[in-house]
């Protein structure tokens, strides 16, 4: 499901890949390109640079060679003293023999200016005044006529030199002049994609000697709308510095120029400078950055593709891992088989994702039990406290009602005889003593979860304690006409416990017991064990052969309130107290009670485990309640139940004068006073 304003984790990595490379290929193509261009202009202007500086040194060696050409053929014994035919046939000769950009030979006389031999053909003789006498050679310039204008012009347009030397007969007589007409430099067309470049040579004052136009030769760059660069080439060129200009021709082309400076061969002119320069289109210059620039769209063509592809791979590479683990974590309420969570990913961090998600899951579901198991117990909790109220309500209301009617039928004169009214108010007693045990049991199990409950430890002696129990319960099993068995052995039982807190756990295992066995019998006896601690524990077993108890059922008894057969409690009465309080005692007092039944009418067995102490403190215990106790008797004991005994009964007596036991009837307590003292 799409959220409005939220995108899928495969379409935003896709997305973000490209956003990501395409800018930074186009940033780093446009790098490239500029790089690329700066280059190729940079070298450019050094070719042209190393090319200007060539062909200036070509210049100066091609005027120098002629130099020495017309001042060796000055000094030949035939232009001194030859015939005219042999002059022109020298003359044809030494045109030949220098190089091509030699327009012609002529040698003129000094007295008339008539040419006397000529190697010019028809070509139109550059006329010029005598020069002045001296044994060097003379250099003019001759620049072309300006567009529009008539007169000598070179094939090549280009600014001619004029060289001119004196020839002297052998008596020394200045009798010709020896002229020389040859083009400054021939121009030659450059390949394309060639940095070599067209050649320039403009002079100190502007004048433009040499120029692939031209229109432009003989003209000042003045009268052009580059002069301010021009000029700028110019001072760099006679200041020594070589800083890269760029020049546009004509408003339209822009050039890439190299530049030198060279001697002004001219003779009239010997402080003045050549700049000779060498230029080309920048279009020209930067030729290869086409192939670049088509290298480069391949280039990025091609990443982008490969960008593309890799996204579009990277996306369900990386994608199908967290797509599965969302679908399985949105689905997890859905699954009703367990289906496993997805892994065996390819990439480690989304495995231990799906090991996180499965641990998470597992966590859950145990929550999810813990918590449903928690609602079913507190739903049974629930019912249980209804049914324990409804209980308690019907156990506190019964005795009442039994007492309240009791004591208005003595009350009201209702009974026939004073026997008749005894019984009554015996019956009242009875009752109101069973509502006090209902209403102690509330108070301990109160205690129990305020953690208020504490007992008094002391040595005591358990065998001791066992008798006496076994003789308040004895009426209720002989009434029953049950059979009671007892092994308790001879000796004492030395343990450390509160006497009173254990006889009311005994009191209440011992009550169960005989409560719940309608046939049968219940067999008490006790057994010590040494642990593997090395500490010896007594184990005091209450076996019946009652109603008995589901095994699934047993654990739920020592809970507060838990009354596994509602009814079978409201039959033999009880608020489901007893065991709960007697665990917490038993705990409390370090020992341990467990309960075993194997079903319904198999009976039940309740054992109790307390450790063992050393018999000597048990005689020191009993010395210093001799004491405290003068009055304690030694042949019988009255015994009173806190608990569950008002203050004017004991419930037994135990006669041991002979060895023997005898359980008697309830007996008023006036008849045995001494034993209220020794229970409170």
């Amino acid at each position: 499901m799409r959220i409005n304003g939220q995108s899928s984790f495969r379409r935003i990595l896709v997305t973000r890949i490209l956003l990501l490379f395409v800018p930074v290929l186009f940033i780093g193509q446009i790098v490239a390109l500029n790089k690329a261009r700066s280059s190729l202009l940079k070298t450019a202007r050094q070719n042209l640079t190393e090319s200007a500086v060539m062909r200036g040194e070509r210049i100066l060696g091609a005027i120098a060679t002629l130099k020495t050409s017309i001042l060796t053929a000055s000094h030949t014994t035939v232009l001194q003293s030859g015939t005219a035919k042999e002059k022109e046939a020298f003359l044809m000769q030494l045109a030949q023999s220098l190089p091509n950009y030699i327009q012609c030979l002529h040698l003129t006389s000094v007295e008339n200016g008539e040419i006397i031999a000529s190697s010019c053909g028809q070509k139109e003789i550059i006329q010029i005044g005598p020069p002045v006498p001296n044994d060097g050679v003379e250099i003019r310039s001759v620049p072309p006529p300006k567009p529009g204008t008539t007169g000598p012009r070179n094939p090549e347009d280009q600014l001619q030199l004029l060289l001119t030397t004196s020839v002297y007969n052998n008596s020394g007589k200045l009798l010709y002049t020896l002229n020389l007409e040859s083009s400054l430099y021939k121009q030659t067309r450059n390949q394309p994609g060639s940095l070599a470049g067209s050649t320039i040579v403009i002079a100190e004052d502007g004048t433009i000697l040499a120029h692939p136009l031209p229109d432009l030769m003989g003209t000042n760059i003045k009268e052009h709308s580059d002069a301010k660069q021009v000029q700028s080439i110019i001072n760099n060129a006679i200041g020594g510095r070589n800083e890269p200009i760029n020049l546009i021709f004509q408003k339209t082309k822009e050039l890439v120029a190299g530049y030198t400076v060279v001697t002004n061969p001219i003779t009239a002119q010997p402080q003045q400078k050549w700049i000779i320069m060498s230029v080309t289109t920048v279009d020209n210059a930067l030729l290869g950055l086409e192939e670049i620039k088509l290298i480069l769209i391949v280039l990025t063509v091609g990443l982008i593709g490969a960008s593309l592809a890799a996204s579009l791979y990277l996306g369900p590479y990386l994608a199908g891992p967290v797509e599965e683990l969302r679908d399985y974590a949105l689905n997890i309420h859905s699954h009703h088989a367990a289906r496993p969570v997805p892994h065996n990913f390819q990439i480690r961090e989304f495995n231990q994702l799906a090991q996180a998600l499965d641990q998470m899951v597992d966590r859950l579901k145990a929550w999810a039990e813990e918590i449903e198991t928690s609602w079913k117990e507190a739903k049974h909790a629930n019912q249980i406290k209804s049914q324990f109220l409804a209980t308690t309500s019907h156990e506190l209301r019964n005795p009442l009602n039994i007492i309240i009617n009791c004591v208005r039928l003595v009350k009201d004169g209702l009974c026939d005889n004073r026997e008749e009214e005894l019984e009554f108010l015996q019956r009242a007693d009875e009752t109101a003593i069973h509502l006090l045990g209902i209403i102690n049991d509330l108070l301990d199990i109160s205690k129990i979860e305020a953690g208020k409950l504490s007992v008094v430890m002391q040595p005591l002696d358990l065998r001791q304690i066992l008798l006496e129990v076994i003789n308040i319960q004895s009426v209720n099993v002989q009434h029953k006409g049950l059979q009671l068995k007892t092994d308790l052995g001879t000796e004492q039982i030395p343990v450390k416990a509160d006497a009173a807190k254990l006889k009311q756990v005994l009191i209440n295992i011992i009550g169960n017991a005989t409560k719940f066995t309608d046939e049968g019998g219940i067999t008490i006896m006790t057994s010590i064990k040494t642990l593997i601690d090395g500490i010896s524990h007594v184990t005091v077993s209450i076996k019946d052969t009652g109603l008995g108890i589901e095994p699934s059922q047993q654990h739920k008894l020592f809970r507060p309130f838990v009354m596994v057969n509602g009814s079978s409690t409201r039959k033999f009465e009880g608020t489901g107290l007893g065991l709960a309080i007697s665990r917490n005692l038993i705990e409390l007092m370090g020992g341990t009670i467990t309960l075993e039944s194997a079903g319904i009418n198999q009976g039940t067995t309740v054992q109790i485990t307390l450790p063992i102490i050393d018999s000597s403190l048990l005689s020191i215990s009993i010395t210093e309640n001799n004491s405290k106790n003068p009055k304690l008797l030694t042949g019988s004991e009255g015994i009173k139940d806190t608990n569950s005994l008002s203050a004017n009964y004991t419930k037994s007596v135990i006669l041991e004068s002979n060895g023997n036991q005898e359980y008697s009837e309830l007996q008023p307590l006036e008849k045995n006073c001494e034993v209220s003292l020794y229970c409170n």
